[in-house]
């Protein structure tokens, strides 16, 4: 509805639909994002319905229709769209306080039209980056919101930032440390064991407070001095 005229609103279609729940799952698990959804009913206004396909920024916990606007709203496009009721939702949905709104265009050549209040529209093509600073704390690579792999990416990269890890790459070599601290920490309990050198509780709790180098040189010093508590 806009403007207290109805709006016939088409089903999308296969490729499209696909498209949206891979933009959705990106969006939705940013690290920033607490409240996102697909297809809302919002009310920005008084005679106004709007159902974007992606909104991130308005999706209480609550059933009925979404009061205000979303922050970030996100449209799918394909072949065969209606621009003109197109031009209208992003006018309604700017005008009411959304920040931007993203219109993935599937035909070929994919790309992003990111339209803002007061600002000129500006497309964005494949391997270009999507900002919503206050919105999303992530980019978005434009082929995110419609590729699989691409998407796979973002949302495991989103996931593993909201448990504390900067990236995969920062979770092998944590993991990998954690392994050769382990390793070392065996490894002098064994030599005190060849040695029989007795380690009290405090002595082997200290051993789990070391790092990586202060453990390799605590080993190198049992094997040279032969002796346990060293100085």
């Amino acid at each position: 509805m806009s403007h207290g005229h109805p709006i016939a609103c088409l089903p999308l279609g296969g490729r499209a639909s696909a498209a949206l729940l891979l933009g959705g799952a990106v969006v939705a698990w940013d690290p920033a994002v607490s409240e996102a959804s697909v297809g809302p009913d919002d009310t920005p206004a008084p005679g106004l319905l709007r159902a974007p396909h992606v909104a991130v920024g308005s999706a209480p916990d609550a059933p009925g229709r979404v009061p205000g606007a979303p922050a970030l709203a996100i449209a799918y496009a394909d072949v065969g769209e209606d621009e003109a009721r197109l031009a209208r939702n992003i006018d309604d949905l700017l005008g009411e306080g959304t920040r931007w709104v993203w219109v993935v265009r599937l035909a070929a050549p994919r790309h992003v039209e990111v339209h803002a209040p007061g600002a000129p529209r500006r497309r964005a093509l494949p391997g270009e980056p999507l900002h919503a600073p206050g919105v999303l704390q992530n980019p978005v690579q434009v082929e995110a919101l419609y590729d699989r792999a691409a998407a796979q990416r973002a949302v495991l990269t989103n996931l593993l930032q909201r448990e504390g890890h900067s990236s995969l790459e920062s979770l092998r070599d944590r993991a990998l440390r954690e392994g050769r601290n382990e390793g070392l920490q065996q490894a002098v309990r064994d030599v005190c064991d060849v040695l029989d050198l007795a380690l009290s509780p405090e002595d082997d709790a200290s051993l789990v407070e070391m790092d990586g180098t202060a453990l390799a040189a605590v080993l190198e010093r049992l094997k040279r001095e032969r002796r346990w508590p060293l100085p």
